[in-house]
């Protein structure tokens, strides 16, 4: 049954509102998501999706009074729901159960709270939330909200918190890097879809040699289309082999990035083998991401303190990227481990 469009006025109770952002996984169509609210504190979570595809939300609550609200792009609390969990309906078959075609696209939001009673009492409520978008997107984009993923601006700026951005092959975490653009490139907007539960951009550098790929939308905003980089801004990357010694199965390497720099070690390994990496650094903004010999992910960024030991799938040169996202200086120690 189609979304219906015609809403349902559902007055806000909560007075703490709280806001997640959805990401499906590489490849993924849904997200299960653990969280909690206490009293009048509610939970809004968003999630993008395109006109034609389906979203279905289930909610588990150890508190019976927990329910979630619909909200289609451009709502929020405080507007009209399209659907409220806590009543059965044409999109909610059964309490706490949402399923529906949408009739629009952009980001809808699915607020989480405790009916009245119980949040004037204070209660807890720890709960599962199941949110899915199935069904193939069209080759053009139906029901665009306002200026939304073919409107927009001309030009998107890189906003990120001080290192770079990768431009990926395709609108998902798991397609191949293309490039990696510096905080504060100016990027020529070709156009958004939805995938993963996020908004994706298609854009295309301005200075020589140009390259097209794929952007997270929540690191963009609108831009100037102007192709000078940021007075004072660092960046760049670098590359180095890493070569073990004779008989030896790691390496422990240093060194020191500039704010927004990266530096890739490039290491050869087999199929089956398990490659260790450890990062140390006294720098909060330091991360590293490992790439698989055809440049897919073996790994997404994660912080420097998290180690990594993981069986490699293809044989060839793997690349581990260490990234300084800062605005300071940072010196590391990276080991590289093959066994």
């Amino acid at each position: 049954m189609t979304l219906w469009l015609l809403a349902l006025s559902i007055p806000v109770m909560a007075q703490d509102i709280r806001t997640e952002q959805v990401r499906f996984a590489a490849g993924a169509s849904s997200a299960s998501i653990r969280d909690e609210i206490e009293g009048y504190k509610s939970v809004s979570y968003m999630v993008g999706a395109e006109a034609g595809q389906r979203m279905s939300v289930t909610l588990a609550p150890s508190n019976l009074a927990t329910y979630f609200n619909v909200y289609g792009p451009g709502s929020g609390p405080g507007d009209e729901a399209i659907a409220n969990s806590s009543m059965t309906g044409p999109n909610t078959p059964d309490l706490n159960r949402f399923d529906a075609e949408l009739t629009a696209s952009g980001e809808y939001t699915i607020s989480v709270y405790m009916m009245r009673s119980a949040a004037r009492r204070g209660e807890r409520s720890s709960f599962t939330l199941e949110i899915g978008i199935s069904g193939a997107t069209g080759a053009v984009v139906e029901g665009d909200f306002a200026d939304g993923l073919q409107g927009g601006p001309d030009f998107y700026r890189v906003n990120t918190s001080g290192g770079g951005l990768n431009l990926r092959a395709g609108p998902s975490s798991g397609a191949g890097v293309v490039t990696r653009v510096e905080n504060g490139t100016e990027l020529r907007n070709l156009g958004c879809r939805m995938a993963e539960g996020r908004r994706w951009c298609q854009v295309a550098t301005l200075a020589d040699p140009g390259y097209e790929g794929w952007a997270a939308g929540e690191f963009l905003v609108e831009g100037t289309g102007s192709a000078v980089a940021p007075a004072g801004q660092a960046g760049g990357t670098s590359t180095e082999r890493v070569r073990f010694a004779a008989g030896a199965g790691g390496a422990e390497l240093t060194g020191a990035l500039a704010p927004g720099e990266s530096r890739r070690y490039v290491l050869g390994a087999q199929n089956g083998q398990f490659l260790y990496v450890r990062v140390a650094t006294g720098s909060p903004d330091v991360s590293y991401q490992i790439f698989n010999p055809d440049m897919s992910f073996l790994l997404d960024q994660i912080p420097a303190r998290q180690e990594y030991r993981g069986q490699l799938w293809q044989t060839g040169e793997h690349v581990v990227e260490v990234i300084n996202r800062g605005g300071s200086p940072a010196e590391y120690n990276v080991i590289f481990g093959i066994e």
